[in-house]
């Protein structure tokens, strides 16, 4: 499956678009990354649990977007984009979304 945030991928020609395709997943705080979070604001530096967090949100969106992809027989997916979103205290959806196509 072909990814990208471009309208077109280089060499190869769109012949069929399938429309927009979406993943999503919302992901909670934990207390363990709090703490280390909180050490790390009086220290300085990454906060690398939230940096976890994040790609593993990511890669999840995206999985699930290529997987409906597929579900519709495209074999890309264009101007792939990202939001997140506060659902509630301590809890952020990332959201992963772009057009489906079949290329070749």
């Amino acid at each position: 499956m072909y990814l990208t945030n471009t309208e077109t991928i280089p060499g190869k020609e769109i012949t069929a678009c399938y429309g927009l395709v979406t993943g999503n997943t919302v992901r909670a705080k934990h207390i363990g990354r709090d703490i280390a979070a909180g050490l790390k604001n009086i220290v300085g530096g990454e906060l690398t649990g939230y940096t976890e967090l994040l790609n593993e949100s990511r890669q999840d969106a995206v999985e699930r977007m290529k997987a409906e992809a597929a579900g519709l027989g495209a074999n890309a997916v264009v101007n792939v984009r990202f939001a997140t979103s506060s659902v509630a205290q301590g809890a952020a959806e990332l959201f992963a979304y772009g057009t489906a196509v079949r290329v070749e």
